[in-house]
């Protein structure tokens, strides 16, 4: 089946900035989000929730809310996500932001390389990948069993997953009350940008052709918040992206600084440069589609946690918390 993009007209110089975009994405063969260098404890709050799906269990750390029948917000690591820890807990104060706050909040371990899909086929290095499955029916099943009420629910994601925010609420608008992406990557199907997800997927060890067939049939389109946008229409949706450049505390990109790091800076610039395209681009898609917008796109900023942090505190005060009715 042929790629029909049902984007909007742009000037020549807009489809300039998604060809550098879809460029910088493919850089990502250069290095690739790492999750962190730093250490925590995530054994408190985790449980072991079977997939039938997938035949394993699944790490989930859980805050639970202050009262019973309470909202959920599920919570979704980066590419490299690890089987036995999550990027939130490593690199931010995710515990101490919700320790005190009425919602639900189940972050699983793993799906690094995933885009937390439903795979076509089985892949031999990542095996039986059904995590739209886990996500959206075996996971909610286990949490109305720990104090959620089973209707109020977000889910949100940063890199990577920030896609898989958008492309679980537009598959099950039913369910997600409201989506966070920060430095997502909203279009995905579109030459070049593709091309990129084929790389990240393969860095990790997947067969990009085992998650959505061959580019561009199979589920690629299904897979493109950009080309689904219409689902999202009366969801609460925040998206948050840099543009790759140094800003305050980014000593490690900036080559002027003494602290510049040239690796750091080959990992997180061209990621971040095309999710701020990419996000940039689907912006005005999403509002002529009527989809409740709040974003935060800056100037300045790079592929890292510091910046996620900050999303995900924005995003809960401005949508999430205001969308599910809880503070």
């Amino acid at each position: 089946m042929a790629l029909r993009t049902r984007m909007p007209r742009r000037a020549a110089g807009f489809r300039n900035r998604l060809a550098v975009g879809a460029l910088a994405l493919l850089a990502v063969v250069s290095g690739g989000v790492i999750t962190g260098t730093g250490s925590a404890s995530a054994a408190q709050n985790v449980v072991q929730v079977y997939s039938a799906a997938m035949g394993r269990n699944i790490p989930v750390w859980i805050s639970h809310a202050r009262t019973n029948n309470a909202a959920t917000l599920y919570l979704l690591d980066g590419l490299r996500a690890p089987n036995n820890n999550n990027g939130w807990l490593i690199n931010t104060d995710v515990r101490s932001f919700f320790a005190n706050k009425n919602v639900n909040v189940a972050m699983p371990f793993g799906g690094a390389g995933s885009f937390y899909s439903d795979w076509e086929q089985r892949d031999p290095v990542l095996g039986k990948v059904k995590w739209e499955t886990f996500l959206t029916r075996e996971l909610p099943a286990y949490m109305r069993g720990q104090g959620s009420d089973g209707r109020r629910n977000a889910i949100a994601g940063l890199s990577m997953s920030g896609t898989s925010a958008l492309n679980l609420t537009a598959h099950h608008p039913g369910f997600y009350q409201a989506a966070a992406s920060y430095s997502g990557y909203p279009i995905i199907a579109a030459p070049g940008f593709a091309q990129g997800i084929q790389v990240a997927v393969a860095q990790v060890g997947g067969n990009p052709a085992n998650m959505w067939g061959p580019w561009p049939a199979g589920e690629w389109v299904r897979n493109d918040p950009s080309l689904n946008v219409g689902a999202l229409r009366g969801k609460s949706v925040y998206l948050s992206a840099g543009a790759g450049l140094p800003g305050g505390g980014d000593d490690a990109i900036n080559p002027a600084s003494p602290r510049f790091n040239p690796t750091l800076f080959a990992q997180l610039v061209p990621l971040e440069t095309a999710a701020g395209i990419s996000t940039r681009l689907f912006v005005p898609i999403a509002q002529a589609a009527g989809v409740r917008l709040t974003t935060q796109l800056s100037p300045v900023g790079d592929h890292w946690w510091p910046y996620w942090q900050r999303g995900l505190h924005q995003s809960w005060s401005t949508t999430i918390a205001p969308a599910l009715g809880t503070s």
